[in-house]
């Protein structure tokens, strides 16, 4: 064999190995399993993300996508759907699948038969998951026309599909083959089912749970977690979706495309202020103390807070606000990460003895002198801001510690209210391609943080996954914990947010290793048609709150 014939792959750690012309990253992976700790499931090949059928051409960077990480637990869970649509279609004739979100670890989805599913229906379909696995299917993609495509989704019944191909800028679409069913999916799949062999079938009234490897626990299935206040704020988001006749992102287009966009932005927002008076007369009628607010990064909980507390006044209470950043330890005295940097997110970063001290003298109606923490000292400093309330003024706080028992662990628990705030959307791509709460935030973030920070959209992305860290460590062990969920996205946002994220993610070079990403993230933006006039969305909006001209933030 000449040399022509040959390449060079530079490999994770600088190896660098030769390879015949038309060599597949999957030849490669077989190669160099054994240094990595999780299955390999793509690669990125000169930073740009490729299935492991992918062809070899010229010399090449690559690096091996493993379930440890973002993209590779994508990855097997968007195949593993494809393997549970085609198992539940073939036992249940004419049923409708739809994979609706995340909970407990896993995938939550719901099929429409002719009669409701039960536990023998599920056991069945994971049975003939594990045959389909166990036959080692290819998975093949195709680049078809979107008129052979609309006959495809017309086939299966596959209506939200179909209208979204209108809004698709490509002549072409991928359509991805198991055996003899044929259907899109939003990103890239393993190569065959022989790879998804780690899932479990959990029934889950009304519908099934999709259980497989996590990316803090990539060779295991964790143990089932019921959470069934996230269960239920997820229902009641997709009752929500109903009202507004708002599921998919077709729907979305054509209420765009119609111009009825303004009377859906007052009926979301409408939504979203009746919600929150609600859980102002809870508060008020249960006589609560301590309101402790808390969620993950970018869900609104600024603009939450105020409104809030704008309820409470409303209710004839005067609520005060105390901030858990001012009871942070010196600076010699914050904990420190896994890489030596100072941990601010660790609840012992927060004096939380003093803490505690001070709320407990404000119940009883004594003075107590708040201090300050000065961030450029580091040091903790009072400067006679003396506070007394009377005994029906609430203390609201705000904190990603909120629902921690141990913040507030001298207040008796009768006098705390807690509150779990999160973008959990209520809007899918289509039936089969879920649209990740996770993305929602990481946009909203992007687009807050040029807009307040001077942060670019790559240094957001670099920040994200440690963001991500401390919210798997601080917030979601504790969301059960909360005594009500409050579900802070708005189905028409991200039409909105479109045209603030798209250029900021177009700066993104494609050497950066968040690249990949940020693709990704354009990729799906595109889906969306934009809403460019945002005179119709009130001062106290949420998403006000990470594009600009919100009353709540300065």
């Amino acid at each position: 064999m000449s040399n022509k014939d040959m390449i060079k792959i530079s490999l994770k750690g600088g190896t660098t190995i030769e390879v015949r012309k038309g060599t597949t990253l999957e030849e490669i992976k077989d190669k160099v399993k054994e240094e990595y700790d999780a299955l390999i499931v793509a690669a990125k090949v000169n930073n740009n993300l490729k299935e492991l059928n992918f062809t070899l051409k010229d010399n090449s960077q690559i690096e091996f996508i493993d379930l440890s990480t973002s993209i590779g637990h994508r990855i097997y869970q968007r195949s593993l759907s494809f393997v549970f649509i085609r198992a539940a279609m073939e036992l249940l004739t004419g049923c409708k699948v739809s994979v609706e979100h995340s909970l407990s670890k896993g995938l939550y989805c719901e099929i429409d038969y002719k009669e409701p599913i039960n536990e023998e229906h599920v056991k069945a379909i994971e049975k003939r998951m594990t045959e389909i696995i166990d036959e080692d299917i290819p998975l093949v993609k195709n680049c078809i026309s979107k008129e052979e495509a609309k006959n495809i989704f017309k086939e299966f019944g596959m209506d939200a599909k179909e209208k979204l191909l209108k809004y698709r800028e490509k002549d072409c679409i991928n359509i991805y083959s198991c055996g003899w069913l044929r259907n899109y999916f939003y990103g890239y799949m393993v190569p065959s089912t022989g790879y998804l062999k780690k899932f479990r079938l959990r029934y889950y009234m009304p519908g099934v749970i999709i259980q497989f490897p996590t990316k803090e626990q990539p060779n295991d299935i964790p143990e089932f977690v019921e959470q069934p206040k996230l269960a239920y704020i997820f229902r009641e988001a997709e009752k929500w979706g109903n009202i507004l006749n708002v599921g998919y992102v077709a729907n979305l287009n054509e209420i765009i495309e119609k111009n009825k966009i303004p009377e859906l932005i007052r009926v979301a927002e409408a939504l979203h202020e009746k919600k929150i008076a609600q859980i102002a007369d809870e508060i008020t009628n249960k006589k609560k103390r301590v309101v402790l607010i808390a969620g993950p990064s970018s869900s609104g909980k600024t603009t939450f807070a105020q409104r809030l507390l704008i309820q409470l006044k409303v209710n004839g209470l005067n609520p005060i606000t105390l901030s858990t950043d001012d009871y942070f330890v010196d600076r010699e005295l914050t904990p420190r990460d896994d890489e030596g940097n100072y941990d601010f997110e660790a609840l012992e970063a927060v004096d939380v003895e003093l803490f505690n001290q001070h709320l407990t003298k404000l119940i009883q109606g004594r003075e107590v002198n708040i201090p300050s923490f000065d961030f450029l000292t580091g040091k903790r400093k009072c400067n006679g801001n003396k506070i007394k309330i009377h005994k029906e003024q609430p203390i609201i706080i705000e904190g990603i510690h909120g629902l921690n028992e141990k913040l507030t662990k001298d207040i008796p628990h009768d006098k705390k209210f807690k509150i779990y705030i999160s973008a959990l959307t209520q809007l899918n791509i289509d039936n089969h391609n879920r649209i990740p709460t996770t993305d929602t935030r990481l946009i909203r973030r992007i687009v807050r943080d040029s807009k307040y920070r001077g942060h670019s959209a790559l240094t957001t992305l670099r920040l994200w996954k440690s963001v991500r860290r401390g919210e798997e460590r601080n917030i979601f062990p504790f969301q059960e914990e909360a005594d009500i969920m409050f579900n802070s996205a708005l189905v028409y946002e991200l039409a909105v947010l479109k045209k603030y994220a798209t250029p900021l993610l177009k700066e993104i070079d494609d050497k950066e290793p968040e690249y990949v990403e940020a693709k990704r993230l354009l990729k799906f933006l595109s889906y969306f048609k934009s809403i460019d006039d945002d005179k119709y969305i009130l001062q106290t909006s949420i998403i006000k709150e990470f594009i600009g001209g919100s009353c709540f933030v300065e």
